[in-house]
């Protein structure tokens, strides 16, 4: 009895250990703020299945631009966000705003997500680790990278400075905060 006691004992502080590492914070600090100079660059992705290229200042010059970063597609939150944008992407267009879904999925993955879950409403593009690191939204736990990025928004004005950064792990108020980022600015003009 004693034997089997402790083997549970040592099993029960490895759950507790291991649960404990999956509710430590993600580190978010080194992301860039609000009134910085947006990073500029070019990639590639997916729109409604096809290939897409990407260029940060080209799109620059035609109006606001929204880029989310999201961690994985086809896991549940990805997905309900992705799903969150295409449902918005008339309110989006109307405010003059170009929406980019950013992850560092591979393109077949890309081209599949920009079909199923944004619903050929926008592009999704690969966020290469440099795109991660000019931004820093490499999801980190307990200070090593995941390989991922964490969940963030960022409006983008055309004068390439950053309006406004949402950055939680929960999908919901990331099309909402967005939006109303992208309306200001549209006001303001």
């Amino acid at each position: 009895m004693t034997r089997r006691r402790s083997v549970f004992a040592v099993i029960a502080v490895a759950v507790i250990a291991a649960l404990a590492a999956l509710a430590m914070p993600i580190d978010t600090s080194a992301q860039l703020a609000e009134g910085k100079r947006a990073p500029l660059f070019r990639t590639t992705g997916a729109l409604a299945g096809k290939p897409f290229a990407f260029d940060l200042a080209k799109q620059l010059k035609k109006g606001p631009v929204v880029l989310y970063f999201y961690p994985k597609a086809f896991t549940e939150g990805c997905t309900l966000e992705a799903h969150a944008f295409a449902e918005a992407s008339g309110d989006f267009k109307k405010a003059g705003a170009t929406v980019i879904g950013m992850s560092t999925d591979g393109y077949e993955a890309l081209q599949k997500f920009s079909r199923e879950a944004c619903r050929d409403k926008f592009a999704v593009a690969t966020a290469t680790p440099a795109i991660v690191k000019a931004y820093g939204v490499d999801l980190k736990k307990l200070g090593v990278s995941t390989g991922l990025t964490t969940r963030t928004s960022f409006v983008i004005a055309r004068n390439g400075r950053i309006v406004h950064v949402h950055s939680d792990m929960d999908y919901k108020d990331h099309v909402t905060q967005s939006l109303a980022a992208v309306r200001a600015l549209k006001k303001a003009r």
